[in-house]
């Protein structure tokens, strides 16, 4: 077994709490001062979020999210790894050290974790912190084998969680849910991150709502 790799996990309790609508269409030249940039190689063109080799450097929206909320993004993955991904309910700090990914080492995260066709594109996920939670709770974590991540293609995603309810739709069609007894939430728990890991990926059109 891989061992885990060390984290730092601090509460971003300064940002701002988000009680309506927050859109970004990534229109503009620069990140800008709503997200925090853990490492990773984001960068805006021609009006989207581009990245690869982020190597588990999680891109944080510096916004506290409501415990009920609905987010909808874009993305789409250039590789035939797949592997686009999202966090929920992080602290907004947390990120694989340098020396985790060079060992190779189980990225645990501080939130859910949402994978679309992660693990080079030969599963989707969600998971509750460690990404290889599916590997140590089999048969508990919600998982599936297809379909695949087509390269090209963009996807629309529809996360709502109410509750300890969470759901995930791509393009209009159930994808996965979980449900949690003891919902992640409150300080260490209330940010939205972009991540992945290799692959050269796009986002766009962000939108978070309360509910």
């Amino acid at each position: 077994m891989k061992a885990l790799s060390c984290l730092l996990v601090v509460a971003c309790s300064g940002d701002p709490e988000l009680k309506g609508p927050f859109t970004d269409a990534f229109e503009r030249a620069e990140l800008g001062g709503d997200w925090k940039n853990t490492g990773g190689p984001y960068e805006i063109k021609d009006g989207k979020l581009h990245f690869a080799n982020a190597h588990n450097h999680p891109l944080w929206l510096r916004k506290r999210l409501p415990h009920d909320v609905r987010i909808e993004v874009d993305c789409t993955s250039f590789s035939p790894d797949g592997d686009l991904k999202v966090e929920l309910f992080g602290d907004g700090e947390t990120f694989q050290s340098d020396e985790a990914v060079r060992k190779d080492e189980i990225y645990v995260a501080s939130g859910y974790v949402a994978i679309f066709g992660g693990w080079r594109n030969s599963r989707s996920v969600l998971v509750r912190e460690n990404e290889h939670e599916w590997q140590f709770k089999p048969g508990s974590v919600p998982i599936r084998m297809a379909p695949r991540v087509e390269p090209g293609k963009t996807y629309h995603w529809t996360i709502t969680r109410k509750g300890g309810h969470i759901d995930w739709l791509i393009d209009g069609q159930p994808f996965l849910s979980r449900d949690d007894a003891e919902p992640l939430f409150g300080k260490g728990h209330d940010h939205f991150g972009i991540n992945g890991w290799e692959a050269a990926v796009t986002f766009d059109n962000l939108r978070i709502e309360p509910l």
